[in-house]
């Protein structure tokens, strides 16, 4: 017994050696990238630009960065356009599989740090593979992105929902024999429940090839220019209608939230806490300005409230058990 527990001893304080020798690393993915800086951008050290990043299709993935110029805003870029966008354009591996949407948001995190971009209008697209990049990185991180270009692509419909304050212009050609235009048609009809602007622009006698038409469009860059990060706004709310909305709602898993108001407004009751609901407009509420996550109640057919919808990470439904 007294052999087991030195062993025992010694293996802990081995083990406790061993991390106590170890130090914090980091491994960096090398991503090599085209940038267009816009006129006037050294001569104002201050002034914050856009953000426009460009995903390439798998034609143009490996080492050579020539190959990005083939296509989309890189080859306009070449050819000699002027845009008023820091323009990105990244390179994929030749053995990467798509675009991963993890490394690219620590790569966009990168950009930011390192070039002066204005956070609130920062702008993505791409194109057939670099489409379903778009949709990918979009719906994993809607609150960076002012508005998206995805071009002959498509992505996750159950997910769709995440874009619901994001705008979106989508291109397709209605002859693609590689990506079938219902791909973008099915990603479309899914985010329209939640974020009816959406607009989807089919060319019909355009093949696989639909985004030489769609960077072509200067109407394009002059609607992305347009466009600002979403931010909540408090609208003010009418005490009295606040009533109807107040009541018991539980949850699948069986947890309970009672809605509530006193003089300070609409409240929220969980099992920890207790939260303001700021009215967003309609029957959608927020919580935080800066927080992506809002709440919106369901009438049923004849009007009343039945039921809302959290929105956050995921998409959960409380359904009205008790009246107030």
């Amino acid at each position: 017994m007294k052999f087991l527990c030195y062993i025992i001893c010694f293996t802990f304080a081995f083990q406790d050696q061993i991390s106590a020798q170890q130090s914090a690393q980091k491994y960096t993915r090398q991503t090599d990238y085209l940038l267009s800086l816009p006129d006037g951008y050294n001569a104002d050290t201050v002034k914050r630009w856009p953000l426009m990043i460009f995903l390439h299709g798998s034609g143009e993935c490996g080492d050579d960065l020539e190959k990005v110029k083939v296509n989309g805003p890189p080859k306009l870029i070449a050819h000699g356009k002027k845009f008023s966008f820091i323009v990105v354009s990244p390179q994929a591996k030749e053995d990467d599989k798509g675009w991963e949407p993890d490394h690219l948001y620590h790569f966009l995190k990168y950009i930011k740090k390192a070039y002066r971009v204005d956070p609130d209008r920062i702008y993505l697209t791409g194109l057939s593979m670099g489409g379903f990049g778009t949709w990918a990185l979009a719906i994993d991180h809607p609150e960076e992105f002012a508005a998206i270009v995805p071009i002959c692509g498509g992505g996750d419909t159950s997910k769709a929902w995440r874009l619901r304050y994001t705008p979106v212009w989508c291109f397709h050609g209605a002859l693609d024999n590689i990506v079938p235009v219902a791909k973008d048609e099915q990603m479309v009809n899914a985010l329209r429940n939640y974020n009816p602007s959406i607009r989807f622009t089919v060319y019909p006698d355009a093949n696989h090839n639909s985004w030489e038409k769609a960077y072509a469009t200067d109407s394009l860059y002059d609607w992305l220019l347009a466009q600002k990060k979403f931010a909540y706004k408090e609208v003010k709310a009418d005490p009295k209608l606040m009533y109807a909305y107040e009541g018991v709602f539980k949850g699948a898993s069986g947890d309970t939230i009672k809605i509530y108001t006193d003089s300070a407004g609409l409240h929220a009751k969980t099992s920890d806490n207790t939260y303001l609901l700021k009215l967003q407009g309609g029957d959608t509420f927020f919580i935080f300005e800066n927080v992506f996550v809002d709440l919106r109640f369901n009438r049923d057919e004849k009007g009343a409230i039945d039921s809302f919808t959290v929105f956050e990470e995921s998409k959960t439904i409380y359904r009205r058990v008790h009246t107030r």
